[in-house]
């Protein structure tokens, strides 16, 4: 992801876990991105009034308003680093991966809220590098249309896989409303609205 997603996802999570304050200059030091960048994305954010400036910071104001902004401007496809099709049920696909992932999409939403809104095809996930290549070893090339996409995590979502921070191993619902809302089966919809529901969005 680039910067600007980055600081999306950490606004968005915060503010569904109950953290809606926030200064520019934190926010630079714990995501490990510049100042200016950080501003630039707050700035967006501004323009969409789904954040609101106080006199020391400022805070997530509209939490529906930054959700459909990041995922309306996700670039999910641009991230993917891996696809290939793997000649098994969606299941066991799941549960060959390797540590060091995060899963989101379908797989995502249901490991998160142990429920699927509707059936699905596809496994959708991050890896960090070394998860990577394990699953590219694993699962190797192939022609046929892909039902495992794989992609490369950021330094920051890297680092939270590998201190075990994730809650089942799965992105936080924010990202996973962003992805979701980029992904092409027709059942996404299923899997958004339901998440939309849930969110209160």
């Amino acid at each position: 992801m680039n910067r600007k997603e980055i600081v999306f996802r950490k606004l968005g999570c915060d503010a569904i876990n109950g953290e809606r304050s926030f200064t520019q200059l934190a926010l630079s030091r714990e995501l490990g991105i510049s100042l200016s960048a950080v501003n630039g994305a707050v700035k967006e954010l501004k323009e969409v009034n789904a954040v609101a400036a106080r006199r020391r910071g400022f805070d997530v104001v509209a939490l529906d308003r930054l959700l459909l902004y990041w995922a309306t401007h996700r670039g999910l496809k641009r991230d993917i680093a891996y696809q290939t099709r793997a000649e098994m049920p969606i299941r066991d696909i799941e549960r060959s991966m390797p540590d060091g992932v995060a899963f989101t999409g379908y797989t995502g939403y249901r490991f998160t809220f142990d429920e699927a809104p509707a059936d699905y095809s596809e496994v959708y996930l991050y890896a960090t590098e070394s998860a990577l290549e394990q699953i590219k070893k694993r699962f190797g090339p192939s022609e046929r249309q892909p039902n495992l996409i794989v992609m490369r995590c950021d330094d920051y979502l890297g680092g939270e896989i590998s201190k075990g921070k994730l809650d089942k191993s799965s992105v936080c619902p924010a990202q996973l409303f962003a992805d979701l809302w980029n992904m092409g089966q027709w059942y996404a919809k299923d899997f958004v609205d339901a998440l939309s529901k849930r969110l209160g969005i």
